[in-house]
């Protein structure tokens, strides 16, 4: 048995299994931002025995750990490069350190490259090679799995799709240092209604009437939650977003043809006629032409488990 943990913007797992798509047990808490990585780490100390116990595990039984993280990491120095989510993460060895509170030798790894061996492995892209993840919640990650391998580029990461830059998709000026995650995750579609709604558009919105006329009050959620029932100004939202969303699949269709484009995250949540239906029409229309064909679009399969079933499965490969 593994233990796998997953340490994301806005959530914390950690789960047992033998790394092959099952858990014996899972342990699931929010973020305390304010806590900071501190607070975190003070979580996941205590959520270990917990788990244990809930598992029926002993200690003995653990043969490592697999850690998937929200940002990019240092293979080499195995510490986190740059957190986009958290302050106060930069450099810090989270395998060195869970190693130290618990005695099992520990491997770490970015969140979007174990859910895309996940979901190459366990899950949408099972069989397939090669496989880009994307997941697109709170930011924007991507992962690429060839034959069943997750592809690191020179040992610093690959695959960062939410940091490309994005295209005017004549929707007026993008500012040049705007990456795709600002406009796609959950947060940069929150802020775009916002921002929308504050220069004077969609004054007659039921996106408007869900926060009772406060537009900051506007989240994601509701902006699909409008979509949903037949708002325009809500859909022209989405579109714009997917719209960004599309170039940059396209550009990875051109520059990697991969099987399978597996989307997962909060955000893929919206749904086939919301999500799914539109960006598959966009690609289509955008894409490289000798390469149309080659690949398909599809929702992920594992749910909310999907780093931690990954993270167990790096450290079953690395460890076991």
């Amino acid at each position: 048995m593994f233990l796998g943990i997953e340490i994301g913007g806005t959530k914390l797992q950690l789960g047992i299994g033998p790394g092959n798509g099952t858990l014996a047990g899972l342990w699931r808490g929010a973020v305390d931002v304010a806590a900071g990585p501190e607070g975190i780490r003070r979580q996941i100390t205590a959520a270990v025995p917990e788990l244990l116990t809930k598992s029926r595990l002993d200690r003995s039984q653990i043969k490592g750990v697999g850690i998937g993280f929200g940002g990019p990491v240092d293979d080499q120095t195995r510490t986190i490069i740059k957190s986009h989510q958290l302050e106060g993460w930069d450099d810090f060895p989270p395998a060195d350190w869970i190693t130290q509170i618990t005695g099992w030798p520990a491997v770490l790894g970015n969140d979007a490259d174990v859910a895309g061996l996940a979901e190459a492995l366990f899950g949408a892209g099972k069989g397939l090679s090669p496989i880009f993840y994307i997941t697109i919640g709170s930011g924007i990650g991507g992962g690429l799995i060839i034959n069943g391998e997750i592809y690191r580029g020179c040992g610093r990461g690959a695959a960062e799709i939410g940091h490309t830059k994005i295209k005017d998709a004549s929707f007026g000026q993008i500012p040049s240092e705007e990456v795709l995650e600002d406009r796609v995750s959950g947060w940069g579609i929150e802020k775009a209604a916002q921002a929308a709604v504050q220069s004077g558009q969609g004054q007659e919105s039921l996106l408007l009437r869900l926060v009772d006329g406060n537009h900051r009050r506007i989240t994601a959620e509701q902006v699909a939650e409008a979509a949903q029932q037949e708002d325009v100004f809500a859909q022209l939202i989405l579109r714009r977003s997917w719209v960004y969303l599309s170039q940059a699949i396209c550009d990875v269709i051109a520059l990697i043809c991969p099987r399978r484009i597996v989307i997962g995250g909060g955000v893929s949540l919206m749904g086939e006629e919301l999500l799914f239906e539109p960006l598959q029409r966009m690609v289509a229309e955008r894409v490289f032409k000798p390469f149309a064909g080659c690949y398909d679009i599809v929702p992920a399969a594992l749910g909310e488990e999907v780093v931690v079933h990954g993270a167990l499965a790096l450290a079953r490969r690395r460890l076991g």
